[in-house]
């Protein structure tokens, strides 16, 4: 680390400190607002300080109150005289005028709520309660005529409540909550002078800052902090790879009495030390920032990714040929794993496919909630198997036949492989530890297709599922016949493909830990990874039939791109398509067969 720093100018690390700083600080920020509100102010309503509508202007955060009479406001609040509860509103005739206008609504009726909630007579304030009841899609008919009567009685509540305002409550106590039920004020605000209907026209609006998403947005944002420092962290650790290669002082390493996994271990542990120590300050702060959560679940679950980040940028500044090369590897590895780590979080609350990815733990800790430890190692079991993987495939090429020379990406990745092959089996080793790849790249895919039609989205996935798995079974074998680990003959090829095959089948079992999260209940998973209790009906025989029958499929697909892969790369891509259409064709039979 002390090397690598200086070789970075005086410059360089002050823009990078300063980059860091403004990062921090825009968290930290965020933090101590206590939220987001980029829509503060934005819109001026000119209003008295004697107008009963100032209050409800000051207490809400898109609008301002400017004085009467300023030229430029959005909105126009004419009070003839300050005990009448009639006012002329006028509004600017442009967009930014109209949306004004919803805000200003908006805002009256949160005051008017407000009010009516600090009554002390509460049944005077809400006379009426009101049961809503959620109908099935089936019954979609029957729903919209209930729907039709639930409108009714929301508009008699709103009569009802109204009419019990009194004058002592503040501005528009008794007119503006009465509006539901009356036809002078339709739509719960005070009686403009007659311009309620025109002005205030039904259609629901509200501020970026009063959105309530169905996800918890300010978790989200929190837990996205603790992606940043990672981004900062791969920087200096690629550079120091890529930098030994270039400068070939790496060599003076390899000569050393150590082994690769000893050098490649020294040379990240200072920087997985530092994304740890990071994680841990972040926490810290938001614990304290947000008064609970934060706390070691978050490290926990925030540091198998940094793993990841680490080892996808570890092999990248081993693949690569120039820093140039170095910044796009960099940048695809913190696009990605930022995407697949977000992108679920997102619907933490909603449904178990959230659980792919460690920040949704994270949520959950911010928000209080308890997780299970096999919710934990469902979440980060993959990532943590991903970096080991990672790490074993750069291990690999730490070599002078590949530090040093200028080969093209694809090849030093054949080499990676085509140098863990020495007897037939490792072939069988190989596609074992492509499952968590595999894995991830399903779940990804499930996580961005469940939001489609349930028949599309199964048939896409089928395809994902087709296409991955056979690519993590013919890539080995490929590299084996391409780096010459074994003779390119028939008898090899199938021998190759039959192992390969199984042990891809015997790691796939692995997947048996959906279950555990209850992702085995929603219709995709079912599809993805078969969880489904489908023997119950069918005897042991045919339980030991459906067990056998994905086996035999794994070997013959493989086997079939593996004959291919004796003749070179155009031959191995033809027969692999070959496979992914059977692998598919037999997927998308067994689901249709059991429903």
């Amino acid at each position: 680390m002390s090397r690598t720093t200086g070789t970075v100018d005086r410059r360089t690390a002050v823009l990078g400190a300063v980059a860091l700083l403004l990062t921090l600080g825009v968290v930290a920020g965020g933090l101590l607002a206590g939220g987001v509100a980029l829509d503060e102010d934005i819109y001026a309503v000119a209003v008295s300080p004697d107008s009963p509508y100032h209050e409800p202007v000051a207490q809400s955060t898109p609008l301002e109150p400017v004085p009467v009479g300023a030229p430029g406001a959005d909105v126009y609040v004419d009070d003839r005289d300050p005990s009448d509860r009639e006012a002329s509103v006028s509004v600017a005739d442009t967009p930014k005028g109209e949306a004004a206008l919803a805000a200003f609504r908006s805002a009256v009726e949160r005051h008017n709520g407000r009010l009516l909630a600090a009554e002390a007579n509460q049944s005077a304030a809400f006379p009426v309660g009101v049961t809503l009841s959620y109908v099935e899609r089936a019954s979609e008919r029957v729903g919209a005529s209930d729907g039709a009567v639930g409108a009714g009685a929301a508009g008699d509540a709103g009569g009802g409540a109204g009419g019990s305002g009194d004058a002592d409550t503040g501005a528009g106590g008794g007119d503006a909550a009465g509006g539901g039920g009356s036809g002078d004020g339709a739509l719960g605000v005070p009686d403009f002078g007659g311009a309620a209907g025109p002005l205030f026209g039904g259609q629901p609006t509200g501020s970026p800052a009063e959105i309530a998403p169905p996800f918890p947005f300010s978790s989200l944002v929190l837990a996205f902090a603790f992606l940043v420092p990672m981004n900062f962290v791969i920087q200096a650790y690629g550079s120091t790879i890529l930098n030994e290669r270039i400068n070939r002082r790496g060599e003076l390493l390899l000569v050393a009495p150590l082994s690769k996994t000893d050098i490649v271990a020294g040379k990240t542990l200072p920087y997985a030390g530092v994304a740890l120590a990071a994680t841990a300050v972040i926490a810290a702060g938001v614990s304290v920032a947000s008064g609970g959560g934060g706390g070691p679940l978050s490290v926990a679950a925030v540091f198998p990714i940094a793993l990841v980040f680490l080892a996808a940028t570890f092999v990248g500044a081993m693949f690569a040929r120039s820093f140039k090369e170095l910044t796009f590897v960099t940048v695809t590895v913190s696009v990605a794993l930022t995407t697949y780590a977000f992108v679920p979080a997102i619907f933490a609350t909603v449904t178990p496919v959230a659980l792919i990815s460690p920040l949704t733990l994270v949520v959950r800790d911010l928000q209080g909630e308890a997780v299970s430890i096999g919710e934990y190692l469902f979440s980060t079991g993959p990532f943590y198997l991903v970096a080991g993987t990672l790490f074993a495939l750069g291990i690999g090429v730490y070599r002078e036949e590949d530090m040093f020379t200028q080969r093209a990406v694809p090849l030093k990745f054949l080499d990676a492989l085509a140098v863990r092959l020495h007897r037939p089996s490792d072939v069988a080793l190989l596609a074992a530890l492509s499952l968590p790849f595999v894995f991830v790249a399903e779940l990804l895919a499930l996580a961005l297709l469940f939001a489609l039609p349930q028949g599309a989205a199964i048939v896409g996935l089928l395809v994902v599922v087709a296409v991955v798995e056979e690519f993590a079974k013919g890539v080995a074998v490929f590299a084996g016949f391409h780096g010459s680990r074994f003779e390119a003959d028939l008898p090899t090829a199938l021998k190759l493909g039959a192992l390969s095959g199984a042990g891809f089948f015997v790691a796939e079992k692995a997947t048996g830990v959906v279950q555990i999260v209850g992702l085995g209940s929603l219709p995709l998973g079912e599809a993805a990874f078969a969880t489904s209790g489908v023997g119950a009906d069918i005897g042991v025989l045919g339980g030991l039939a459906l067990l056998a029958l994905p086996l035999v499929l794994h070997v013959v697909t493989a086997a079939v791109a593996a004959v291919g892969a004796t003749r070179g790369i155009r031959s191995w891509l033809l027969t692999l398509a070959v496979a992914m259409a059977i692998h598919f064709a037999y997927d998308l039979t067994v689901v249709s067969a059991l429903g």
